[in-house]
């Protein structure tokens, strides 16, 4: 973490569901070459966003027409219902406006995820940088996550 990390972190238990979802997210970060804190960016950013659930439409709960695992706007141009639903399809839209910000990888993580993501609560990212890297860390067997 290049940046320091926020005092106040957050945490809950994944279900085998929420711990896939990051998981999904991660190997479509490895596969387009992005580096580890791409991906603990991208995971903290869907865990504030739908707590690593893919949520469809939750009529009046949903904060407009926001879909998946980023809370990603058909209306803002991410993608249709279907696509933003599918979380390799919302994981490579979210890396690909991460990718257009310059020195993401050693900005605070709320910063990079509030660039991509334009979100009315721009702070609450940076309570999950250290979860987010526990999920990271799982995927090679190690930390409190892991299998």
């Amino acid at each position: 973490m290049p940046a320091p990390v926020a005092e106040y972190q957050t945490a809950f238990k994944p279900t085998a569901e929420q711990k896939r979802n990051a998981e999904v997210i991660i190997e479509t970060g490895q596969k387009m070459g992005l580096p580890p804190r791409a991906w603990v960016i991208a995971v903290a950013t869907a865990a504030q966003e739908s707590t690593l659930n893919n949520l469809g439409h939750l009529g009046d709960m949903n904060d407009h027409d926001s879909l998946g695992l980023f809370q990603q706007r058909p209306s803002a141009g991410w993608g249709t219902p279907e696509q933003i639903t599918d979380p390799v399809y919302s994981a490579k839209a979210f890396y690909n406006g991460l990718k257009n910000v310059p020195g993401y990888d050693t900005m605070a993580l709320t910063d990079a995820a509030q660039t991509v993501q334009v979100s009315a609560f721009p702070n609450h990212y940076a309570k999950w940088e250290k979860m987010a890297a526990d999920l990271v860390m799982a995927k090679y067997g190690q930390g409190p996550y892991a299998a």
